[in-house]
């Protein structure tokens, strides 16, 4: 049985013709090799990165920033024999904030998607099970590794940027605020509670300009619908704002699309800034201005953050940089 353990594992003291003929029997017998069930019961460890991902996956998987940050997380794994099992968050308020996967299924890592407040449900279910969580875009909590981007100061270049062109009456679109996903114009009172981590600092990263914006417009999710929603409301009336920074590139997209449909020019009658660079080809001849955030880049880190939390390593935060890539949909304000 140890000689066979041997020759299946490619390590340990075995001479390469016992190794041969151990594989070739094994090759007529139709044996595949040990049990992965037992071997992970005798290391101890499921093979398994769970990543959860905050959203109902139909939503997630139509952002591209979700996408091309899984495709590098999942890149960096797949070499190191890990699979990846993918937990959804409440695709409604009234879900159950807390999806069954995440109570009882083997994981050796977690990754948590866009989230890490102090009260997160998610956060604490996985400390309460003692799984070793790594958290993006989310607040630095006790035992959580957090890989994030300088968003706020993206976001701040961009306000400052439409500053620079001479707009004053600027408005803000949203990502969610916290699960309820409200969509519509935010009083004051919504302003001064606590919200998901990414669209408080995106948002104060707006509000660091000294700029105040007329209208803060909140998106149940960062799809194009949802900034074509905010366009169509922000853009329809006679007093609408002359430029709207929003806090990523689908909403602002659709933000662009609201004001073709209104007959509006961008950016002789309004200027529009998004979030994220990704290439948005059918917005032609239209390209967006943006911040860009290194997405595939931002995943292939969280595979090494893992790769060293299963090593029993030390473990540090990352913060990556972002630029602003000036397009075609911003300029200065209509006379």
């Amino acid at each position: 049985m140890s000689t066979a353990s041997l020759a299946f594992s490619g390590a340990g003291p075995i001479a390469a013709a016992t190794r041969e003929r151990v594989l070739e029997s094994a090759r007529e017998l139709g044996y595949a090799g040990p049990n992965p069930l037992g071997r992970q019961l005798r290391r101890g460890r499921s093979g398994i990165v769970g990543v959860v991902i905050g959203d109902a996956l139909a939503r997630a998987f139509r952002d591209p920033v979700s996408t091309q940050v899984l495709d590098g997380l999942v890149g960096h794994l797949g070499p190191l024999d890990l699979g990846v099992l993918l937990v959804p968050g409440s695709a409604a308020p009234d879900a159950p904030a807390v999806d069954p996967l995440l109570e009882s299924a083997a994981m050796d890592v977690a990754v948590v998607m866009w989230g890490g407040n102090d009260d997160d449900p998610v956060l604490s279910t996985l400390q309460r099970r003692g799984i070793p969580t790594v958290v993006v875009e989310g607040r630095k909590l006790p035992g959580v590794c957090v890989v994030g981007i300088d968003d706020r100061t993206g976001m701040a270049a961009t306000t400052q940027h439409l500053l620079d062109l001479g707009h004053t009456r600027i408005a803000t679109v949203t990502l969610p605020m916290d699960r309820d996903r409200h969509e519509g114009p935010v009083d004051e009172a919504r302003l001064e509670r606590p919200m998901w981590e990414i669209t408080r600092r995106r948002l104060d990263g707006v509000l660091d300009t000294g700029v105040r914006p007329v209208v803060v417009y909140e998106t149940p999710a960062s799809l194009v619908e949802h900034g074509a929603s905010a366009g169509r409301a922000l853009l329809g009336e006679p007093d609408r704002p002359t430029a709207v920074v929003c806090q990523s590139d689908l909403l602002a997209s659709g933000v662009v699309l609201a004001a073709r449909e209104l007959g509006l020019r961008v950016p002789q009658d309004v200027s529009v800034a998004g979030f994220d660079g990704i290439e948005l080809p059918w917005l032609a001849p239209d390209e967006l201005t943006t911040v860009v955030q290194p997405l595939t880049d931002k995943g292939a880190t969280l595979g090494r953050i893992v790769e060293e939390l299963l090593a029993g390593e030390e473990v540090a935060d990352h913060e990556m940089p972002v630029s602003l890539r000036v397009g075609t949909t911003t300029g200065p304000p209509p006379a």
